[in-house]
């Protein structure tokens, strides 16, 4: 084996290793351990491959488990991907709920939602934007509970934009679906160097605000 096959491989492993320790926090609750793993395996799986290229086979290689014994566990691969979905968006609203809390101004505590939430996607060893890009990949079915479950996450969202003092000549909607848009789509462009996640969040809102606070009405 080469020496830069081995850096590969080690690099790889460091990565899967990584994004395992992501996935394991998703699932801290009253699990039994063998489920967590199961939880975890699927996750990080998930992540790597995408919904249509991992197997619930695959899954019960990766923690030993084949046949009817991992079927105690999943009852379906579109199950265990919206459960997964799920939670991973419980715990970056959670994150972002607590950043807001420390903010009073209405600005402020939009500012600390976008800047948790551009950590979050753009965390090279996160699994939650994966599973967010996913939604072409499921079932329609599995799709609209995906659908059902976000527009819940972005309330968040709806919220902290129905608190600003914005020009009343905005349609606060679409100011929320441009701010959602934007922020969805940085992981496109992003790529390591001048700006931070967090000043780019920062740039994002500081534009928001000159153009719809404010200053909104020149």
């Amino acid at each position: 084996m080469s020496r830069k096959t081995a850096a590969r491989k080690t690099a790889a492993k460091g990565d899967e290793t990584r994004q395992n320790k992501f996935a394991s926090e998703l699932f801290q609750g009253e699990l039994s351990p063998r489920h967590r793993e199961v939880l975890e395996a699927a996750a990080s799986l998930f992540a790597e491959r995408g919904y249509a290229a991992t197997s619930v086979r695959e899954i019960g290689e990766r923690v030993g488990l084949l046949g009817g014994s991992l079927y105690h566990y999943i009852k379906s691969k579109e199950a265990l991907f919206v459960r997964i979905h799920d939670t991973a968006l419980e715990v970056a609203g959670d994150r972002i709920r607590a950043a807001i809390e420390a903010q009073s101004d209405p600005w402020d505590r939009l500012e600390a939602a976008c800047v948790t939430m551009l950590e979050i996607q753009l965390d090279p060893q996160s699994i939650t934007m994966p599973l967010m890009n996913d939604l072409q990949a499921v079932p329609v079915e599995v799709r609209e509970q995906l659908i059902a479950r976000r527009d819940s996450f972005e309330k968040i969202f709806s919220d902290l934009v129905a608190d600003l003092p914005l020009n009343p000549h905005i349609d606060r909607s679409i100011y929320r679906l441009l701010l959602l848009t934007l922020l969805n789509n940085v992981s496109l462009w992003y790529r390591e160097g001048r700006l931070t996640p967090k000043d780019i969040a920062k740039q994002i809102v500081f534009i928001f605000h000159q153009r719809a606070g404010r200053g909104g009405s020149n």
